[in-house]
């Protein structure tokens, strides 16, 4: 990675790569430290500072000692850049904003020079880094406490690795901090790295729903796991559908299970009792959340990112005041729930859908987006609230207590459906069982005669706008090519073929510039 993208990289500054405000993270919180001053190593504060990283961007709070060395830090956080990347690319999201970025993303057209795809390498490289640096100073530790921190590092770490390996395919590779330039991996081998850890680590994790909320457990674990085998083929050129299907299940057995309503997972309250709720039962589905809330916890690319992003000023406040215009839905994706694309009116189409999923506003909004600048030409999304399940007044009016379900038990239903589907060895009556037992949380009607078409429509309409649309589409091959077009793909109004080049992103020219060892990925 660039060295220049990411400051603190010495191993005496990534000692001081603490930050105090992530008091959501409960036994995690720690003192700030001023990044300038030698310290010696504070395990419990580069251990937060792993996890903040997920959901924080600097030192300051919301804003302010930005972590790596890119302007505007809350709008080029890891997961804003990570749901542009996986959602304003697909058939799902595209937004109104006149920023060069967005503009190449909505219209599969970005280039090498995309900063929305550089800043995402930066903070993922951020997480590499910072893990590595914790492990090394940890390196022989037999502490129970510090196993186990160990363990969820190694977790994060592979988490990253992850993200790099599906986005930027041959990746540079450290497990240690040094002045040395990392060599470049190929894919194939990084999945083959990231499985090994994985199964290494496992062991010393909590048992599934036994960590500390925030912290993750052995069921984080499979559900990586079974999310990396149901895209072997598309890593490796070799199938694991079995595979999928062991750690789906496993997820699915684990002491996880589907939130009894689904907006719930997305609400103000969604942390249950850590946000003082006893209506809110979100957290028997989440199993990674990132932390957010609107006291301590803030960042202008996490779950408010989330809310502003996709609200006007003619729509319900859900509980934020941040109005920005931008992310709305595309009629591909409304067409998942009405298949016509005749569409009532409402202030929330669930009831017209007969699907609770169904979390649009059709008011003042037109089907089509016929034009990309215009945020009322497309329906606007609503699934995203700071408003709590049990009525109680959030923190604040402009930044949510909602945390992002970042990993939830619904993805192990879809996975163990699929993977049962393509399997020889699966069951196409299993998976229709395991996909409409999901549909029956959303009060859904049964699905009958599943196909993989059916599946992929069903993974839709289960994890829009929740940063994971793109791989789902390459796994089936309708991303690039003209297999599958949706609105504005290519950036064509009807839609039309990209070529396949775009599947991966680019590795930034900076890090290519810097480091003699690194090929760019083709058509760059």
């Amino acid at each position: 990675m660039n060295l220049k993208h990411i400051k603190y990289y010495s191993l005496v500054a990534l000692t001081a790569i603490t930050f105090g405000a992530t008091s959501c993270l409960g036994d995690l919180d720690v003192t700030p430290i001023n990044p300038q001053v030698t310290q010696t190593f504070d395990k419990d504060a580069v251990f937060a500072k792993v996890y903040a990283a997920f959901s924080l961007t600097g030192q300051q709070g919301a804003a302010g000692n930005n972590d790596i060395d890119i302007p505007d830090e809350g709008r080029y956080s890891l997961y804003r850049c990570l749901w542009n990347q996986n959602e304003l690319t697909t058939d799902e999201a595209i937004c109104a904003w006149g920023d060069a970025e967005v503009i190449e993303l909505n219209t599969n057209s970005w280039s090498s020079t995309n900063t929305s795809t550089e800043a995402l390498y930066a903070r993922l490289y951020f997480i590499v880094v910072s893990s590595n640096h914790f492990l090394e100073q940890t390196a022989g530790s037999t502490d129970a406490a510090t196993l186990k921190q160990r363990a969820e590092v190694r977790f994060l770490r592979a988490l990253g690795y992850y993200y790099l390996m599906d986005l930027y395919g041959n990746v540079p590779f450290t497990e240690t901090i040094s002045d040395q330039l990392p060599p470049q991996i190929k894919r194939a081998d990084l999945y083959t790295y990231i499985l090994k850890e994985l199964t290494a680590c496992e062991p010393d994790m909590y048992a599934p729903k036994s960590a500390p909320y925030y912290r993750v457990d052995k069921a984080a674990n499979w559900m990586l796991k079974s999310r990396i085998f149901l895209n072997a083929q598309v890593y490796t050129g070799t199938a694991q559908w079995d595979s999928a299907m062991i750690y789906s299940k496993k997820v699915m057995d684990s002491a996880y299970k589907l939130a009894p309503v689904y907006k719930h997972i997305f609400m103000g309250d969604n942390a249950g009792t850590v946000d003082g709720s006893t209506v809110n039962k979100a957290t028997d589905e989440i199993i990674f959340p990132i932390a957010a809330d609107g006291i301590k916890t803030k960042s202008w690319g996490s779950s408010v990112f989330l809310l502003g992003s996709t609200k006007a000023g003619d729509m319900p406040s859900r509980g934020t005041s941040e109005v920005w215009s931008g992310n709305r839905a595309r009629a591909a994706l409304v067409k998942k729930f009405f298949p016509d694309g005749t569409v009532p009116s409402a202030a929330d189409l669930t009831a017209a859908a007969v699907d609770d999923r169904a979390l649009l506003y059709s008011v003042d909004r037109t089907v089509e987006v016929t034009k990309i600048t215009d945020f009322k030409k497309g329906l606007s999304v609503i699934k995203y609230s700071n408003d709590r399940a049990d009525g109680k007044t959030p923190h604040d009016s402009q930044m949510p207590d909602m945390d992002i379900p970042f990993m939830r038990v619904a993805e192990a239903y879809l996975t163990y459906a699929e993977a049962n589907l393509r399997s020889s060895t699966g069951s196409s009556a299993v998976a229709l069982t395991t996909i409409n037992a999901l549909r029956a949380r959303s009060h859904a009607a049964p699905i009958v005669g599943l196909t993989l078409d059916k599946v992929l429509d069903e993974w839709a309409r289960e994890f829009y706008f929740e940063a994971r649309r793109r791989i789902d589409l390459i796994r089936f091959g309708y991303f690039s090519g003209s297999a599958y077009n949706w609105d504005w793909k290519g950036g064509v109004a009807a839609g039309t073929s990209f070529d396949s080049h775009y599947d991966i992103m680019p590795l930034p020219p900076g890090d290519i510039n810097a480091n003699t060892n690194l090929k760019q990925n083709p058509k760059y």
